[in-house]
């Protein structure tokens, strides 16, 4: 088994921490030259934001740290295969690497359900790397959804 990489150990820390919360747990970190700049974490009840999923907290605060919507040479690390919107949002941030734990069958978009990066109308495709850490982030999820039932 592998160690876990300090990035998306940080990313399992924002997920757990959001659960704590009440929140799904889903963390983001984003990297640029191995430092991580940024850390999200849901949000959308606590916010009343649909849209404050972990990935586009993580994108906000990056660009505001970078003074730029361009996130050039940033690796976003998330425990959770994005979304939809999330990988939106990766395209539009120039993302170059995205690295992430557990695959989402049901809402995911990167190698589930309209596979964005994929589409010939997707302007930026990051690198994408899947399954890190993967049982850990899954297992994470599970534990908070077992408890809600």
């Amino acid at each position: 088994m592998f160690p876990v990489p300090d990035p998306m150990r940080r990313a399992l820390d924002a997920a757990r921490n959001a659960a704590l919360a009440g929140e799904v747990p889903v963390g983001a970190v984003v990297v640029k030259d191995g430092v991580i700049i940024a850390t999200g974490a849901n949000a959308p009840r606590a916010l009343c934001d649909p849209t404050a999923h972990a990935e586009i907290q993580a994108i906000r605060a990056a660009a505001l740290v970078m003074g730029s919507d361009r996130l050039e040479g940033c690796d976003l690390w998330v425990t959770l295969e994005p979304c939809a919107m999330c990988a939106g949002a990766i395209a539009h941030a120039r993302i170059s690497r995205l690295y992430y734990g557990a695959a989402d069958v049901k809402g995911g978009a990167v190698e589930h359900g309209p596979r964005f990066f994929g589409q010939p109308t997707c302007h930026h495709r990051p690198e994408v790397y899947a399954g890190i850490a993967e049982t850990e982030a899954a297992m994470i999820l599970r534990e908070f959804f077992t408890s809600r039932r």
